[in-house]
């Protein structure tokens, strides 16, 4: 298992499978299995059953279409028209103690491959 760089709320592009070029927000990032769920990609329809156990809390039956996983290999994040691999880089930053003094301390930033900017 490698890291994940893409979080949740980023906007990615599809860049292999299926659904190849289909650009959607990441709804949810599954660590231990290296995906993610992206928003109208690798659409998937399951059949469900009925259940009616519990009184009211039963389950209508029927076909529901829902976004299954899709690697995180074959997603690349959107920056402006393009795309970006991303990169990190530590920023030097001030920051405050309770007691009102100050030190200087370092923050991870993600940065863009591409134009070096901030994400």
């Amino acid at each position: 298992m490698g890291t994940i760089n893409i979080k949740k709320g980023d906007t990615v592009k599809v860049i292999a499978g299926k659904d190849k070029g289909a650009e959607g927000k990441v709804i949810a990032v599954l660590r231990d299995e290296d995906r993610v769920i992206v928003e109208g990609v690798n659409r998937v329809k399951k059949h469900t059953k009925v259940v009616n156990q519990g009184g009211r809390a039963g389950n209508t039956g029927g076909i529901i279409t829902a976004e299954a996983p899709i690697h995180v290999s074959n997603v690349m994040l959107v920056e402006g028209k393009g795309v970006t691999r991303i990169g990190f880089r530590r920023d030097e930053v001030t920051k405050r103690r309770p007691d009102g003094s100050e030190y200087t301390s370092t923050r991870s930033v993600r940065i863009s491959r591409k134009t070096g900017k901030e994400i």
